[in-house]
């Protein structure tokens, strides 16, 4: 199989502008004095061209994203200074300030605790209301409570236009039975179903 892959009608090297990305691990140098609005600033490099500095329009839109994600308190904290779920967050504003049509996310959770998870999950979710958002996560458990579909890929993409992921479709990923274990009801990854009767 082959194909063309196009970011709204233009081939991804003129596409990627329309892209904002959080990678999984975000590397740095903790003795590296940077803060929160310096981060959030750099993300406005790939819309000011080759000027040395920011235009009070780079400056506005860095306050915005900072608002948007609910880290505008922090903007003069040195980045090293935050906890896993509140960098990210400065991570998806460092993307948001370049006014992107579509969020590209890489486990974004990775190394972030699990109330925080969803704290995360939730602006995301808010987020989504605005912007696309492509999301990779092996965490299946919470995502089908927040997005729209789902596609699993394994060499080959299958895709459900709804956000559950079916048998078949694990089946067709992994080419062998694949069963799901979940605790508690609702079953949130593969949808409703009845409770055995004892």
């Amino acid at each position: 199989m082959n194909g063309t892959v196009l970011v709204y009608g233009t081939p991804p090297k003129i596409g990627r502008k329309y892209i904002g990305y959080v990678p999984q691990y975000a590397e740095y140098d903790k003795a590296f004095p940077i803060s929160v609005w310096d981060v959030v600033l750099m993300g406005r490099r790939s819309v000011r061209g080759s000027s040395p500095w920011y235009s009070a329009e780079d400056k506005k839109a860095a306050a915005e994203a900072l608002k948007t994600v609910k880290m505008a308190e922090y903007k003069n904290r040195h980045i090293s200074e935050l906890s896993g779920g509140q960098r990210q967050r400065v991570f998806v504003a460092r993307a948001l300030v370049s006014h992107p049509k579509i969020l590209l996310l890489d486990e974004p959770t990775a190394s972030v605790d699990q109330s925080m998870q969803e704290s995360l999950y939730t602006l995301l979710k808010k987020l989504n209301k605005k912007i696309a958002i492509v999301l990779v996560t092996h965490d299946i458990g919470i995502i089908s409570s927040y997005v729209t579909r789902v596609a699993c890929l394994n060499r080959y993409m299958f895709i459900h236009d709804e956000k559950i992921i079916t048998k078949e479709m694990l089946e067709a990923t992994y080419h062998c039975p694949v069963d799901i274990i979940a605790h508690g009801l609702p079953h949130r990854v593969l949808g409703e179903h009845n409770k055995k009767k004892s």
